[in-house]
């Protein structure tokens, strides 16, 4: 199977590819605007569809055995790691980020997710069965939620969509997946992978539509059982309403404003390379990325002068070179908007490095054409300011100065937003302190965006709730379910005296 071959349409429905009923569009490379593929959206119908194939579907998933769910996520890893070339060019075409991370980070991070779950299908926990009340025998069954609705953003295509169905498939149920309209391609080479790896027509789906159509169509279907989303917190507000209105589970991974601590007795070095990798990561485009540099002031100079040099070493250029370390934004419109917050900021702010839209890359290309912003660094922004408390999702770091402990963990809490977080500091009390009292869903020490198969990923406050990876978000997508049989074989209860009669 091709997996690229993308002419008979952008729905993934029941195990073949399909036009969708709704408008055409355009899938556009951000790095020079050429048109990537031309595809229908999906309407109303089409969701339809695919809800009625995932929950025809879901009887036999649901009932096969966890071992047999393995076998199958086993397979599809294999699949996944055999298109692993075809899979980072396509995810560099389509969102404009630089090969180099999708062929050493999103590729080879989606195919440990697979193997992960392939292993944690068959790992299930629960409380262990036992006499509890004295008179009964109790034990806890993990079943399938049903049909899940998911909603998948445009910074990470193909490890979001990894992230949305694995665990819902892994746990048994089937699944409904809307990527974003922008950058729909790996997600649907990862749903053909899923058939060429022997996973059942129908299980899992994708409808490639507008969030207005498809997606409030999918989210308030009846027929589906529960909703995960990652995306703004605006719109995540949007999902739960609808959500609500059908008492539909929710699993919602949101915006984030990433703290980037560093204290006086920090590795100096450590932390400047740190915060340039951890800000630009995917062009800044990334809820975790950090956005908000508070240093302790013996060392704030050194680090605004160490970010701002190294940020004019980044290589800005074609994301298909691999010596390239900064892509495109998304879309131009994007790019639009990072650069606001930037304009806006020179009225209250100093805009130290960066913030000019760049014309020529490292290599030589022609960058006009495409949606590119260089690393920009910020200081001076007071800590209610827009450029400090709005989610920008672009190569944008603002610094702010800090004297005390308190001071510095009050700042770092001081946003609607707790996804992640990290401290930079020698010494234990520090850091633990830190890691305890930074209201974010992950506190690195030393180091800024890591993840693994293993961990969970999800946030606090308007960052949202749940959470995706790890054993803990087979949590999101199982029913839990208590089993109690009477061990007495005793007709008249002693408790029935509270009913009725007497003892």
């Amino acid at each position: 199977m091709d997996l690229t071959d993308f002419a008979p349409g952008a729905q993934y429905i029941a195990g073949r590819l399909t036009r969708g009923s709704g408008e055409p569009f355009q899938v556009v490379n951000p790095a020079d605007g050429s048109v990537v593929e031309r595809i229908a959206l999906a309407g109303p119908e089409d969701v339809d569809a695919a809800v009625a194939a995932a929950k025809a579907a879901l009887p036999g998933w649901s009932s096969a055995t966890p071992g047999a769910r393995s076998e199958a996520l086993t397979r599809l890893a294999a699949v996944l790691a055999g298109a692993a070339d075809d899979l980072a060019r396509v995810e560099t075409s389509q969102t404009g980020k630089p090969v180099k991370l999708a062929t050493e980070f999103d590729v080879p991070g989606t195919i440990d997710n697979a193997a992960f779950f392939a292993g944690a299908a068959r790992n299930l926990e629960g409380k262990a069965a036992g006499e509890y009340s004295g008179d009964h025998t109790s034990y806890v069954r993990r079943e399938a939620v049903g049909v899940v609705g998911s909603i998948s953003p445009w910074n990470y295509p193909l490890q979001m969509a990894a992230w949305k169905i694995l665990p819902a498939i892994a746990a048994g149920n089937t699944i409904v997946l809307k990527p974003a309209e922008l950058t729909p391609l790996t997600s649907l080479m990862f749903a053909r992978a899923c058939t060429a790896a022997g996973i059942p027509d129908g299980v899992v789906n994708v409808v490639t539509g507008a969030g207005r159509t498809a997606g409030e169509h999918l989210v308030g279907h009846p027929d589906v059982a529960m909703v995960s989303f990652t995306g703004s917190t605006g719109v995540g507000k949007r999902v739960a309403e609808i959500a609500t209105a059908s008492v539909k589970r929710t699993h919602l991974e949101l915006g984030g404003k990433a703290p980037f601590v560093v204290f006086d007795d920090a590795d100096l070095d450590a932390a400047v390379h740190g915060v340039v990798a951890a800000s630009l990561i995917n062009g800044g485009q990334d809820c975790t990325a950090a956005t908000r540099a508070y240093v302790q002031r013996p060392l704030y100079d050194a680090f605004v002068a160490g970010v701002a040099e190294l940020y004019a070493a980044i290589r800005i250029g074609d994301p298909l070179n691999p010596r390239t370390d900064l892509g495109p934004m998304v879309s131009h419109a994007h790019r639009d908007r990072v650069a606001g917050f930037v304009e806006r900021a020179r009225s209250y702010a100093t805009v130290v490095t960066g913030g000019l839209v760049p014309e020529k890359g490292h290599d030589g290309t022609d960058l006009t054409r495409g949606a590119y912003y260089p690393p920009t660094l910020i200081t001076g922004a007071a800590q209610d300011s827009e450029v400090v408390q709005g989610e920008i999702f672009g190569p944008v770091l603002a610094v702010l100065a800090f004297d005390g402990d308190d001071e510095g963990l009050r700042l770092a809490n001081d946003t609607p937003y707790g996804l992640a977080a990290s401290a930079w500091t020698s010494n234990v009390h520090r850091s633990l302190r830190a890691t305890r009292e930074i209201a974010a869903g992950c506190v690195w020490v030393n180091d800024h965006i890591p993840i693994i198969s293993e961990m969970p990923h999800g946030g606090y406050k308007a960052s949202g709730y749940g959470k995706d990876m790890s054993q803990y978000s087979l949590d999101e997508y199982t029913q839990v379910k208590h089993v109690m049989f009477d061990t007495t074989a005793v007709a008249r209860k002693d408790w029935h005296r509270t009913v009725f009669g007497d003892r």
